[in-house]
């Protein structure tokens, strides 16, 4: 059973695959935005998967981000997620990214749980 207070920190470094020239979000080698949001999302999904049952997995819905701070190539960055509501099905986190000089980034973010099986014959029902 899920309860509000999982949380989850994964930490990286900026590397040149993760700037916003090369995922095309900008013109700079710096964090990009979308590897920001990509890793805000990782963390939190990570940290309720070990308490679904078989079969069963989230997946994002929304996401209210702010890019706050600039990341150079090779800064280590901090992602850490805490599940505050359970609502049913729904989901919903706090995010924060750090580096060592302070917050880089926040989001509010929400997730929904899913049958993998059902939704995926949905999903691919669009073919």
């Amino acid at each position: 059973m899920l309860e509000a207070g999982i949380k989850n920190t994964i930490t990286i470094k900026v590397t040149v695959d993760k700037t916003a020239k090369v995922m095309g979000s900008g013109t700079l080698d710096v964090f990009a935005t979308p590897a920001m949001v990509a890793l805000m999302e990782q963390t939190a999904a990570q940290s309720v998967q070990p308490h679904l049952e078989e079969g069963v997995t989230s997946v994002g819905t929304k996401i209210n981000v702010e890019h706050l701070s600039a990341d150079p190539i090779g800064i280590e960055v901090v992602c850490e997620s805490t599940l505050t509501q359970v609502d049913n099905r729904r989901l919903c986190f706090d995010i924060t990214v750090s580096d060592k000089h302070g917050i880089v980034g926040k989001a509010y973010h929400e997730r929904f749980l899913i049958k993998s099986e059902s939704f995926m014959a949905k999903t691919n029902a669009k073919l």
